[in-house]
């Protein structure tokens, strides 16, 4: 019952996604391996900020201050825009960690207890760093 344990281990955390999508956009999806999505979310958010924030809104020097009077000035649709933008990325990591545990489960996916990757079913072994996946992993390790 190793696949067992392997198939608990492997699945992700849909509330670290989110979380880790309201502290960066796209980290969410970083963590969940979706390259593609976390970069199309991070541009789509720097990429509405670039068009939307009015050049006035941007400050000459960078300190504190001038940061935050910055942000003030920023009309409240802009504002509302990017916030939005935020909130649907943090919706779509949790989303989305929640589908990969739902396709894990239903086509038997598991992890490899050592390296972590998605390993094979059907081989002994992980193709990835050859870890033995049998219930008697720790004593085949002595004869390599």
């Amino acid at each position: 019952m190793a696949e067992t344990a392997t198939g608990d281990k492997s699945k992700k955390r849909p509330w670290l996604a989110a979380a880790l999508a309201v502290l960066y956009p796209g980290l969410g999806h970083v963590y969940l391996r979706l390259w593609g999505r976390a970069v199309g979310w991070f541009v789509a958010i720097v990429a509405a900020g670039l068009v939307l924030v009015p050049d006035e809104a941007v400050p000459e020097s960078i300190s504190p201050e001038t940061v935050l009077e910055a942000s003030r000035a920023l009309p409240l649709e802009v504002s509302l825009a990017i916030l939005g933008l935020s909130v649907l990325s943090v919706v779509d990591a949790y989303w989305m960690a929640g589908r990969l545990n739902d396709r894990q489960a239903s086509e038997g996916v598991t992890e490899c207890p050592e390296c972590g990757e998605e390993v094979d079913e059907e081989l002994e072994f992980c193709q990835w760093c050859t870890t033995r996946l049998e219930e008697g992993s720790e004593d085949s390790s002595a004869g390599d």
